[in-house]
């Protein structure tokens, strides 16, 4: 589904990856070895070098908006381009579910977002992804702000994702998450992506 060849990355060698449908890659590696660029570089948001095909799709070819909202990128720190966290979740049919699937009350999206709390705001930042209904997930430390209850609710949610074709590249430093997750595992090791 998503295949990489040769990607150069500021920092880390060229690389070739394939992520299969349904498939979660947990990507892990010390801090700052450059987990976090290799995301950035997959979603299009900083500059890199290679070829990258979605389904058979260049993504050269596509657009960089639709780009993002076929793969989609979750940082360890979302942002927000509204002081309040209703408008960042126009359908309100379509949010319910996944706010209740997440442990979060509905009166959350009358709420500013300086008032949510950092998990509180991790799982809206993800529920905002999911409801672009992406082929590809770029998850930067999911759960890493998450108590137990909340971090087994968002484990669920993506579960049900990769059994519905999405692929998964998950960043983490928690080696359950990845036990949990993932199909296999990738390690950045002295600026170089291979096995772990």
């Amino acid at each position: 589904m998503l295949t990489v060849r040769n990607l150069a990355v500021n920092g880390i060698a060229p690389f070739d990856l394939d992520i299969e449908a349904g498939e979660c890659v947990a990507l892990t590696g010390a801090s700052g070895s450059g987990k976090t660029l290799v995301l950035r570089a997959l979603a299009d948001l900083d500059p890199n070098q290679g070829d990258v095909t979605l389904g058979g799709a260049q993504r050269a070819t596509m657009p960089a908006p639709e780009w993002r909202r076929r793969v989609c990128y979750l940082a360890a720190e979302p942002g927000w381009w509204e002081d309040r966290i209703a408008p960042h979740f126009p359908d309100a049919d379509a949010t319910a579910p996944l706010l209740d699937a997440l442990g979060l009350p509905p009166a959350l999206l009358g709420q500013s977002v300086a008032t949510a709390s950092t998990g509180e705001r991790q799982r809206l930042a993800l529920i905002r992804l999911l409801l672009l209904d992406p082929q590809v997930l770029l998850l930067d430390e999911p759960t890493s702000g998450l108590d137990g209850d909340a971090a087994e609710r968002v484990d669920t949610m993506l579960r049900e994702r990769l059994d519905g074709g999405t692929a998964i590249l998950l960043v983490t430093h928690d080696p359950r998450l990845a036990d949990r997750l993932s199909h296999r595992r990738l390690c950045i090791r002295d600026g170089v992506l291979g096995p772990p």
